[in-house]
């Protein structure tokens, strides 16, 4: 497993802060740590409290959700330079969906109160997070509307 050594190397070299003004990246580093998971642990639960926000420096992670009648099914998987888990930023801040590593697993862990609290404090900032949270947002939706066509289009 690749290593970053230093919040602050591995928040300014994070595919999703690409771009960011300089200005912010003292602010997002004083959020930050940097958390290592081994293969299939759990980053955060469905239905638990949205207190983090994740970038993948390195390794893999499954995004499932229980299904009735099937168990955890694996809706997207994610790897390095993605952002993972968005419901902290929006109430009531509980995950919609269980991470899950499939591979040890290192990222950066971004406390989410503290990011909405610099966020309130300026709106600059804000409106940099949502338009990227936003980004990633419109990304999944595209790869989850690939999955349907293909899981659908096969059918007879």
């Amino acid at each position: 497993m690749k290593t970053i050594n230093g919040v602050d190397t591995a928040v300014r070299e994070h595919a999703f802060l690409a771009g960011l003004d300089p200005m912010f990246f003292d602010a997002v580093c004083d959020c930050a740590s940097i958390r290592r998971f081994a293969s299939q642990q759990q980053i955060f639960h469905e239905g638990g409290e949205a207190d983090h926000f994740y970038l993948i420096i390195s390794g893999k992670v499954a995004l499932e959700t229980f299904v009735p009648g099937c168990g955890m099914v694996t809706i997207q998987s994610l790897g390095a330079g993605d952002a993972l888990g968005w419901s902290w930023l929006f109430a009531p801040h509980e995950w919609h969906f269980t991470a899950t590593t499939q591979e040890p697993t290192e990222v950066i862990s971004l406390n989410a109160a503290a990011l909405r609290r610099i966020a309130e404090a300026d709106r600059e900032f804000h409106d940099e997070l949502v338009t990227r949270v936003g980004r990633t947002l419109h990304q999944r939706l595209l790869g989850t509307r690939e999955q349907l066509v293909d899981l659908y289009g096969m059918r007879p």
